[in-house]
């Protein structure tokens, strides 16, 4: 990578904004490859993935402040390693490892809501069902329904929904986003209200 960021002149005209798009796309090729269960396409997708990360990595290094690829390596490790003190050192297997876990992450980030830290950049979609876990991990006093379902189901059911939508003349991802707002508004309240966590 270093030899074509000095010898090809696409690659050395490139920068993090530009390469987002071919990130988004070998992401998406990569879920794809996952989803129809092709082992050799997936392998050759996590090695397009893979490159994004070592080109960004690349890019930086050659900036001032920078990284490279063995810092970006040396941080997940070391991240990895402080969140399972269980696996890396002599605490106790959590009950609720999801809880704990956000409770580790929340402390090392400074986060004081559930809300940060989520990307504006998500679908609707994404975006609720991360607030959501986050709601729950957290454990946020907001009520959320919690009745069983399927996989099945909720894939027909959405599907139903986009189609009474469109038939209602309604944006059903404009209608969600209004939703995810009014979710996002009652967490916040709910964090700004003496005891707005569940007991541990």
């Amino acid at each position: 990578m270093a030899r074509l960021r000095q010898e090809c002149p696409w690659d050395a005209q490139q920068t993090h904004r530009s390469l987002v798009q071919y990130l988004i796309e070998e992401t998406a090729e990569t879920v794809e490859a996952i989803e129809v269960t092709d082992h050799d396409h997936l392998c050759e997708e996590l090695g397009d993935l893979l490159l994004q990360v070592i080109f960004h990595a690349q890019i930086a290094s050659e900036q001032t402040p920078g990284f490279t690829v063995e810092d970006v390596a040396r941080g997940i490790a070391d991240k990895l390693i402080s969140r399972h003190p269980y696996v890396f050192a002599t605490a106790e297997l959590p009950s609720d490892l999801h809880y704990t876990w956000e409770q580790r992450k929340a402390a090392e980030k400074g986060r004081t809501s559930a809300l940060q830290g989520i990307p504006d950049q998500l679908s609707a979609l994404a975006r609720a069902n991360k607030i959501i876990s986050r709601v729950r991990s957290r454990r946020v006093r907001v009520t959320l329904p919690d009745e069983p379902t399927s996989v099945e189901e909720v894939g027909s059911q959405l599907l139903a929904l986009a189609a009474r939508a469109h038939a209602a003349g309604i944006d059903p991802d404009q209608a969600l986003r209004d939703a995810v707002r009014d979710l996002e508004a009652k967490v916040r309240d709910a964090e700004a209200s003496p005891g707005d966590r569940t007991p541990a």
